[in-house]
């Protein structure tokens, strides 16, 4: 009886594998859905649109771009978690639903690996440090100074978790007091600084490039290891004397327990798409820089962060409902 049960068994693993890997052959067999968590226009939603153009030619399938905003990424990681794990509904996630949401939540809605299988890395964004012209500052350390001359009195603008965390840091480190204003994303939120309603934000270098060039806003500062070349003028954050060092980013991920072949094939083509020269000159274009990784390099990576932003939500009091 115990043979037959081990050889019924066997043969059940066997029909189980051999079914798994004809899936992967076939995939995909039909169109994709890319879940972005974010609103049409914003810097994640036009990178996500650049990668799936790309990305579909590779598959040979078409990658249909779905936008879910809202929660700070967390409905769009919803719908992805309650998905079907076939490899036809990903999430073009970002550290806001991927780390922030799990980290400044009392209760998480989803784990970011309990509850998403990782893909591989896209890549990480850069941006302004901007205020509006009618401030009285010309570089990061002269706003600092009127901020500190001025607590509470000036504003400044929210369009994502990335944003949240990052002048939440600013006002730690360089002992300041402002008064936030969120929006929904950059795109609303670099018009009103440009208008004067708000002075002062971290924008996309996608969203926020026209802004600066035509004088719009005054840019202070940037992000990331070097000087933007388009801005060779322009400091980096950490060059003017502030070390924030928080990383906005971008990575592909499914629901929990996808196919491993289809992780895969998905990860392979992925990694292929950011090295197209195409590709990165048009993300480039949005500030973004492209990095690729293997599905297990991502979930480090994961883990990381999660634990990076859940220790800053902790010591800057940011956890909410």
């Amino acid at each position: 009886m115990s043979f037959c049960l081990r050889t019924l068994g066997c043969a059940v693993a066997a029909l189980a594998m051999t079914a798994a890997a004809a899936f992967a052959q076939l995939y995909p067999g039909k169109p994709i859905r890319m879940i972005v968590p974010f609103p049409p226009g914003t810097a994640t939603d036009v990178v996500a649109r650049i990668v799936a153009q790309q990305l579909s030619q590779r598959l040979g399938q078409n990658i249909v771009v779905d936008n879910r905003p809202g929660a700070d990424g967390a409905i769009g990681a919803g719908e992805t978690v309650r998905a079907t794990a076939d490899g036809y509904t990903l999430l073009f996630g970002t550290n806001s639903p991927l780390a922030a949401v799990p980290a400044m939540r009392k209760k998480p809605p989803y784990h970011p690996l309990d509850d998403l299988t990782p893909i591989g890395r896209v890549g990480q964004y850069t941006h302004y440090v901007v205020a509006h012209p009618s401030v009285p500052a010309k570089s990061l350390g002269e706003f600092i100074e009127y901020a500190r001359a001025n607590p509470g009195k000036l504003t400044y603008a929210t369009g994502n978790t990335f944003s949240i965390l990052t002048v939440a840091q600013l006002q730690k480190v360089a002992g300041i007091k402002l008064l936030q204003v969120p929006y929904k994303g950059d795109p609303a939120a670099i018009i009103d600084v440009a208008a004067g309603r708000v002075q002062f934000m971290f924008v996309t270098r996608g969203q926020g490039a026209a802004f600066v060039h035509d004088r719009r806003v005054r840019a202070l500062a940037v992000t990331g290891s070097k000087r933007f070349d388009t801005d060779p003028d322009l400091p980096t954050v950490a060059e003017s004397g502030l070390k924030v060092p928080v990383l906005g980013w971008a990575a592909l991920v499914g629901p929990a327990k996808l196919p491993t072949a289809v992780v895969q094939r998905l990860n392979h083509d992925l990694n292929a798409v950011l090295l197209q020269p195409k590709v990165i000159e048009e993300v480039s274009r949005q500030g973004f820089e492209p990095g690729s990784s293997t599905p297990a390099e991502l979930t480090t990576m994961l883990l990381q962060q999660l634990e990076f932003w859940s220790k800053m939500a902790r010591e800057l009091n940011l956890q909410s409902f």
